[in-house]
Parts: C-alpha cells; structure tokens; sequence
C-alpha cells in the first residue's frame, strides 16, 4: 500500500476527524499513486493518521478512518450496519407506510464520496470518488449482508456523478438483484421512482419531512410547485386539501412522472395540471391566483465560483414569487447548493423581499432530514437550506 507523507503542520485537519487531505497538504509519496486506491496516510512526524481513498484532484484524499484498520469486506459490513441502526432508530425502517429513506448520507455516515437510498427492496448506490467506484462490488455485498433481508436488490447509479476526467466510462445497471417495478412509499403516498434515467438516485429523498409541513399548509389554497421533479410536494398538496395544485418543470420526462405521481394517488382528480415550461419564464407570466409557491431550484452553484450567480438567482426567483403571491400567502423556498451557505441564502431572500415591497415573515427555517446527517467535524456536508415564509 503507499503511504502518503502530509507537509509540516498539514495533520491538524486530520487530528480534528476532518475527513478530507488536499492535494497541496501532501509532501510526497513512498510508490506509486493508483487513482482510487486505498492510501496510508502519514504525518510529518512519522505519525499513522490513517486510511482513504487517493483521487486526482483539490480533494486528494477522502478519509475512511483514522486509525489503523483494515479496509476490507468487514470494515464495509460494520459501517453499513452503523448507518442502519440509525435509520432503524429513526424509524424509517420497517413500516407499511414508508419504505423510502437515505442509507448512507457519505461524510455523515464516515462513508465519504458514497450515497445510497433505499426505495423498498432496492437500493440505489451513487459514487461521488473514484475510490468508491472502485469498490463497488465489495461495498454491494456487503450491503446485503448489513441489511438484514431488507436489501435484496442493489442498482448502481454513478454514470453522472463520477470525475469525467477520471474516464471511468461508467455504465448503471444492477449490481445485486433485479427490480422492474418502481413505485414505492413515502408517509403513506405513492410515487414512481425511476432509478434508471431521473435526477440523483430518483427521487428528492431529502425533501420528505418538509413535504409533509407543507400538506399541513395546503388545505384550501391554491398552490403552485416550481421545479417540481416527479411532483412530491404537488402530491402531499393534494392530500393536504388544495383547491387546485399546478406543477411546472423544464423537463417533460419529469412533467409525465409528475402526472403519473398524481394520478396514482389521487385518479381523476382535476385539482392537478402540469405543464412542461421555462419556470422563471412561468412564474413571470403567472396572474397572482397562487397562495402557496414552492420554490426548490435545482442546485444554482455546483462549486464557489458560481456563487456570485448562483446568490443572484435565487434573489431574482424569490422577488417574482414574493410580487405575484395573494396576501397573507405561504413560501417554500429552498437551495440545495452546497457553496451556498445558510446567511447567504438568507441574504439573498432577504434582498428579494426588499426588492418586492412587500412584508414577509419567516415562520420556519428547514433544513435536510436525520437520515442525512452531518459529520460535526465535516460542517460542508450541511447542504439544503429553506425557509417557509408569509408574505403580507
């Protein structure tokens, strides 16, 4: 195995359980550097701060522990089993009412660069380092070893996730299993989930309680869901007694699961209409029918350099929202963006408010749910920010 050897005063991260090494913290190495190999990693002191993942890249090393261990099929076992003792504990486990939840949540589960969400039988596993690509195979079976019978199917879903320029040609497919069917359930609701072509692992897993405070805000309004995906919070608007639901998204494949969403849970229902449109261009065009908005943009700043942008985005989408809702009204906002961080989320609704004039109240502040937990020492890993808020 190479051992890479960290520059004087680089190990203080590490000795806090920061759970990356960058490339510019490292002096050197004792062989060769394999991309996505398990790597040794040193101190300038000759000190064993432990084990990770080598990538080429800003991230050089994603930490998978601190001490010395094995990385081998019982490592993977034991911290799988880890993370479902705390959804069992959480109580997302085991119930006829919801068999959709998050499994590993990467950094905040010590599995760094590895998500994996579970949607009955199935479970869609996503890399996010070669390390974790690499290691698929070994992280499948144990996968169904930890589960408990839970787990029978295991789908790997990395081809848009992976470095490009790591060229790892990446196809998605089954692991473990076969499942043709794709509906499961979310606090009683039924959705497609479709693992196979749709955005992450095919659902918004980190949205369910936030959908759920949002059916309690429904009942009698006329509600209207931005960027909607596959229709979750349309879906809980229905059950939660809207008079009328519409949903809008650029993308017509997510418009038809949308439809198919509501349509299963509620046939016939003419409260619902979905249209396949521009949202900026939408909430624009819109008349101020609407009194309840959600506002879930996919992520506007994928890295900091998009920022400056990204704050500008969510500013100009919110203002349009605050000018066209009916008084005393109800916004969902939220951002995704991991460069994005809580204030300047903040900021930029706040600048949004001023700029429309109107008097707006922040009656929640929402963030990801405890199947997506966040490592104390990795505070990056604290991503979805919202805020529900009236509008006077």
């Amino acid at each position: 195995m190479t051992t890479l050897f960290l520059r004087r005063g680089k190990s203080e991260s590490l000795k806090r359980f920061h759970p990356w090494v960058f490339s510019g913290a490292i002096a050197g190495a004792n062989g060769k550097l394999n991309e996505g190999d398990v790597v040794r990693i040193v101190s300038n002191e000759n000190e064993l701060m432990g084990y990770g993942h080598y990538q080429i890249g800003s991230i050089a090393v994603r930490m998978l522990t601190f001490r010395e261990e094995k990385i081998d099929h019982a490592f993977w076992v034991a911290r799988l089993s880890e993370a479902l003792r705390l959804r069992k504990a959480l109580q997302l486990t085991g119930r006829a009412d919801n068999n959709i939840y998050r499994l590993v949540h990467g950094e905040g589960d010590r599995l760094p660069g590895l998500v994996i969400d579970v949607y009955g039988k199935t479970a869609v596993m996503q890399a996010h380092s070669v390390g974790m690509h690499m290691s698929r195979e070994q992280i499948a079976d144990a996968l169904i070893e930890a589960s408990e019978g839970l787990i029978e199917n295991v789908y790997y879903k990395s081809e848009t996730t992976l470095p490009f320029k790591a060229d790892l040609h990446q196809e998605n497919g089954f692991l473990r299993g076969h499942d043709e069917g794709n509906v499961a359930v979310e606090n009683g609701l039924k959705f497609h989930i479709d693992w196979l072509r749709g955005q992450k692992t095919g659902f918004f897993v980190d949205q369910r309680e936030n959908r759920s405070l949002l059916e309690h805000y429904a009942k009698g309004r006329n509600v209207l869901n931005m960027f909607c995906y596959t229709g979750g919070f349309s879906v809980y608007a229905m059950r939660g007694g809207a008079n009328l639901v519409h949903s809008v998204d650029s993308s017509a494949k997510a418009i038809d699961l949308t439809r198919a969403n509501a349509e299963m849970n509620f046939p016939g229902d003419a409260r619902h209409e979905a249209f396949a449109e521009d949202a900026f261009n939408f909430l624009e065009q819109a008349g101020s029918n609407y009194d309840l908005i959600v506002l879930d943009p996919p992520a506007f700043a994928k890295h900091k350099d998009a920022l400056p942008r990204a704050l500008k985005g969510y500013t100009r989408l919110n203002a349009i929202a605050f000018r066209k809702i009916k008084p005393g009204g109800i916004v969902f906002t939220f951002s995704c963006s991991q460069a994005v961080n809580k204030d300047q989320f903040r900021l930029a609704v706040f600048t949004a408010a001023a700029q429309s004039g109107r008097h707006v109240r922040i009656l929640h502040q929402l963030h990801q749910p405890a199947d997506h937990p966040i490592n104390i020492y990795h505070p990056e890993g604290e991503y979805l920010k919202g805020l529900v808020l009236e509008v006077e």
